[in-house]
């Protein structure tokens, strides 16, 4: 029986710390569009995948949605999820591929969601969560010759990997 503790959970301004770099390359590549791709888990397990707009908001990565949406009914049932950043036009993917994993966090204080709502002026009604992460990946080309992944995990330094 291991006698470490578990991992604490870990917002996004705790990986701005760790890997402060990679960070501003993956917010650069969520604001570069508004929609991305949310996968979720449904009731029987399996994948299901939809849009969304995500926010950095004062040391967090918050997730917004309509009331009732089926993609906010999974999380509140599985907290897992992962996070795609839209690729854009094309195949060229400038600033490469950037995926977060996680868990989303149900917000009903009233005065959070009030202060969300002043930075970010969703519709009303909605529900609102914040993350934890659990890792982000960012998979991009350099120098049309080598393929490069950056994989950050909460504890551990960015591991990278480059293949030609």
């Amino acid at each position: 029986m291991s006698t470490e503790s578990p991992t604490p959970p870990v917002n996004w301004s705790v990986f701005v710390t760790a890997a402060p770099t990679l960070a501003r390359t993956v917010e650069d590549r969520f604001g570069a569009f508004t929609h991305h791709v949310l996968a979720t888990l449904r009731k029987d397990g399996s994948p299901r995948t939809t849009g969304l707009e995500v926010r950095f908001l004062d040391g967090e990565l918050w997730l917004g949605m309509m009331p009732d949406s089926l993609k906010a009914l999974d999380l509140r049932r599985d907290p897992r999820f992962a996070l795609q950043a839209n690729p854009g036009p094309g195949t060229g993917m400038g600033g490469g591929d950037v995926r977060i994993g996680g868990r989303a966090i149900e917000v009903t204080d009233p005065g959070t969601k009030a202060g969300y709502v002043k930075e970010a002026e969703p519709p009303e009604p909605f529900h609102l969560f914040r993350t934890e992460l659990t890792e982000v990946v960012r998979t991009h080309v350099e120098d049309d010759t080598c393929l490069v992944v950056e994989i950050w995990k909460p504890g551990e330094p960015v591991r990278t990997l480059r293949r030609t």
